[in-house]
């Protein structure tokens, strides 16, 4: 997601670099720059000129800082602008109701609904300790009925049993009557979805929310489909007055202008997102995490949760160590290399360090990152001891003993020697941050 954002937004700030003191006449010019930068990231161009007019009112109001370049200082208001645009804060689920908590799932067909219920449920289950129920509304597509029992049964989470000679009313109530009586207490009601919207979907979910009142509407939001996206969950919400959003196959390659839109267009808070296809792919929402990811700022913070979770608290202090005395061998590259590949993709994950944009950028098209790693820890494994602590001995004729020991080309040696090289500088960097390195955790 926010893949061609963060690219317009890079080759933005490359025309920034190096400005001097700001003044009203290159301001415009900058303006106009950042303008076209939103419009061409399918930014909704209401949302593009208040983000414009806001960013050049600050640059002109505020002072800049000693430390920081009127172009580090332009960044820094363009990140604080994106964080509000986006919500500023987390918003999360209302649990402080009487049980059931009811959570109506609504979107067109084809958003990923059913699989969002399925993850939601995950979520609720192992992140906030509730016990999660499922129900099937959709009494038009069986399909969608099996697909939600089959997550149910892979979730081994409760799920009530649903009839295509019901409305989907009928359905939701006495779900709400059975979780109540067994003690469940949360309720997830996946409803059915649509091509477009039709008179007959909306007056099916307004009968069910006038008759449940359900705490949460969730419209999930297909990323992909762009501005089409924006413009139903305006109708959405302007016909049930939705309590937030959930942006589903945010993995993809779409634009991402159009959900950064939604939040002030809707004026109704992101509250999750789906990253992959997988159960676990699924997370809250941080505006602010997310803004610094768009602007290539990493997301330190997540990858830590992340590896906390991954490794269950376990820490390497002795590593921490050594990157600070610039000690980080092959070895202990290596050695790592297995533990964060359990973080998720290659890719995913290095996304969230900040400055990793242009080491991702230089592995060539086409390359597998997880076989990568496999060709990697072989290379390595052919070298001796002293080979791995000392990189520099490693001539012309070591290379080339290695690359036949490992099966591979000498150009691949040459290729980890100096990704290995990059990966030290950048791992001693994020080992100064102000808080716990993730690199204690992987």
């Amino acid at each position: 997601m926010f893949e061609s954002l963060s690219q317009k937004f890079e080759q933005f700030f490359k025309t920034i670099k190096g400005q001097g003191k700001f003044s009203e006449k290159n301001l415009e010019e900058i303006s106009q720059k950042l303008k076209l930068t939103l419009l061409e990231a399918d930014v909704h161009f209401k949302v593009a000129k208040v983000f414009v007019e806001n960013v050049t009112h600050s640059a002109l109001g505020k002072k800049v800082h000693e430390s920081l370049t009127p172009a580090e200082h332009y960044i820094q208001i363009v990140h604080e602008e994106l964080t509000r645009i986006l919500g500023s804060e987390i918003s999360d689920i209302n649990f402080h109701v009487k049980p059931p908590l009811v959570i109506l799932i609504v979107g067109l067909q084809g958003s990923g609904k059913t699989t969002t219920c399925g993850k939601l449920a995950k979520y609720l289950r192992e992140e906030k300790r509730r016990s999660p129920y499922l129900a099937s509304l959709d009494v038009y597509r069986p399909a969608a009925m099996d697909q939600l029992k089959l997550l149910a049964e892979q979730l081994k989470c409760p799920l009530h049993p649903s009839s295509e000679d019901k409305t989907p009313l009928t359905i939701a109530k006495e779900a709400w009557v059975q979780s109540q009586k067994i003690g469940y207490d949360t309720l997830i009601l996946d409803t059915a979805g649509r091509l477009h919207i039709d008179e007959v979907l909306m007056n099916e979910l307004k009968e069910i929310k006038d008759n449940l009142h359900p705490h949460e509407i969730l419209w999930v939001a297909d990323i992909m489909t762009g501005q089409e996206a924006l413009r139903m969950a305006s109708r959405f919400n302007e016909l049930l007055e939705i309590s937030g959003m959930i942006l589903t196959k945010t993995e993809g390659d779409a634009r991402g202008g159009a959900a950064l839109s939604m939040k002030y267009m809707t004026g109704k808070p992101i509250k999750f997102m789906g990253t992959g296809e997988k159960l676990e792919d699924f997370k809250p929402f941080y505006p602010d995490r997310m803004s610094r990811s768009i602007l290539g700022l990493g997301d330190v913070l997540t990858l830590v949760e992340k590896a906390q979770k991954v490794f269950e608290g376990q820490k390497d202090e002795e590593l921490e160590k050594k990157l600070r005395r610039n000690d980080f061998t092959l070895q202990d590259f290596k050695d790592q290399l297995g533990k964060f590949q359990k973080l998720g993709s290659f890719s995913e994950v290095l996304s969230m360090v900040p400055g990793v944009g242009k080491l991702l950028k230089s592995i060539p098209q086409g390359i597998d990152p997880q076989k990568e790693a496999k060709k990697v820890t072989a290379i390595i494994d052919s070298m001796t001891p002293k080979e791995r602590i000392y990189p520099d001995i490693l001539n012309g004729r070591r290379r080339l003993r290695i690359a036949q020991g490992s099966g591979t080309q000498v150009v691949d040696v040459n290729r980890l020697l100096k990704q290995f090289l990059e990966v030290k500088k950048m791992m001693k960097k994020i080992s100064r941050f102000g808080m716990k390195s993730p690199l204690g955790y992987f």
